[in-house]
Formats: structure tokens, C-alpha cells, sequence
């Protein structure tokens, strides 16, 4: 899809202060299959649908274990999410080496946006086409974050990225005064609640396509 002049490269700026190829590393998060993360004040939950490419084929994998404290769920590229899942894992084995604990949550995110930033703003390279949703708990609690291509990282009660995720987000906004309070199996069921609003019709959640995290 080929705009105009201005989008042959990241670290191009359009008159109306636009970067294109930022924009589309968006839309390719919003072509992923939706996942959803909301967190009470004990627990963060990650749901998600897998998709399979074909009939003969496994389902691809949609929450990624970073460390004992903290998960990923990914919508978009997964070779993308590949990169960065590991990059996380590292960050968090080099916090209990050096540091002797777990790596913060707040911080991994900011790492991974800066990493992403820096493609942002360098010649020669693209953004990540992925999106992730970032759970984990530490001394202040548990956290849910959201992380875009942009470099962008916010931190969330409840928040869902990827295909139809509209749906899902206006199922948390409307229910997000509860959160705070639900038992672990509560919030796990007002994710799939939330994300069965995202499934196209005729189709359903099973416990072959869903995948969970906590």
C-alpha cells in the first residue's frame, strides 16, 4: 500500500506531522487476533484466540512466558514478538544476576519501548509490527501494560489489542469499576466474557483457539 513520498522511510515526516511507516506497523497489530488483559488488586489476567493457518496446522502461540513474574500476550507479527519476548528474557535474567531480583515490570516495558523507539528514528530501519500486552506483579502489585509500535508503553486496568478488539475494550470500559475487587477466576472469566465479543460470527471460544494467563 504505497501512500506517497513520505513513507518510503520511518524516520520520515509528512507535512501533517505524520510517520506512515509507523501507521502501518499499527495496522499490521490490528490484522493479529485479538487478546485481552485486565488486572483486580491481587491478579493480572491475559486471554487470547489463537488462530491456525490452515486446517492441518497448530495453532499459533499467543502468550509467551517472559519469567515466574511476568507474560506477554502478542497481536501482529510473532517473528516480531519472537525478537522481543527474548529481549525481555534477558533483561530479566540480567536483573537476578546483577541485581539479585526479579526485573520490574515497569521497567521492562520502558525497555522494550525505547528499543522500538530507536527503530522510530533511525534510517534504514521499520518499527515492530507487533502489539503487546504486558501482565506481571511486583512490591506495588500487579500491572498490565499495553506496548505499540510506536514505542508507546500505558499502563491499564483493562485493555484489548488486535482484530475487532473495539468490541472488547467497550465490554471493560463498561465493567471496569468491578475489576478491582474479582477473585482470579472472576477476572479470567470477564476477559473471555470481553473477548468472545471480538469472535467473527458462527464462530466461538473452545479450549482448543483460547489461550489464558495469570
Amino acid at each position: 500500500m504505497f501512500r506517497n513520498q513520505y513513507d518510503n522511510d520511518a524516520s520520515t515526516w509528512s507535512p501533517q506531522g505524520r510517520i506512515f511507516q509507523v501507521e502501518y506497523a499499527s495496522e499490521a497489530v490490528k490484522q493479529g487476533t485479538a487478546v485481552v488483559g485486565l488486572k483486580s488488586k491481587t491478579h493480572a489476567v491475559l486471554v487470547a484466540v489463537k488462530r491456525s493457518p490452515n486446517e492441518l496446522a497448530s495453532y499459533m502461540k499467543k502468550i509467551i512466558r517472559i519469567d515466574d513474574h511476568m507474560g506477554i500476550a502478542v497481536a501482529g507479527l510473532t517473528s516480531d514478538a519472537r525478537v522481543l519476548s527474548n529481549y525481555l528474557r534477558t533483561e530479566a535474567m540480567r536483573s537476578k544476576m546483577v541485581y539479585g531480583r526479579p526485573l520490574p515490570v515497569g521497567r521492562a516495558v520502558n525497555a522494550i519501548g525505547d528499543k522500538a523507539q530507536t527503530n522510530t528514528q533511525e534510517y534504514g530501519r521499520r518499527p515492530y509490527g507487533v502489539g503487546l500486552l504486558v501482565i506481571g506483579h511486583d512490591n506495588t502489585g500487579p500491572h498490565l501494560y499495553e506496548f505499540s509500535p510506536s514505542g508507546v508503553v500505558s499502563e491499564y486496568y483493562g485493555y484489548s489489542i488486535g482484530a475487532r478488539s473495539q468490541s472488547a475494550r467497550t465490554n471493560l470500559e463498561r465493567n471496569f469499576g468491578e475489576f478491582e475487587n474479582l477473585t482470579l477466576n472472576q477476572l479470567i472469566m470477564q476477559g473471555l466474557r470481553a473477548l468472545r465479543d471480538t469472535m467473527q460470527t458462527g464462530k466461538q471460544l473452545d479450549n482448543m483457539n483460547t489461550s489464558i494467563g495469570f
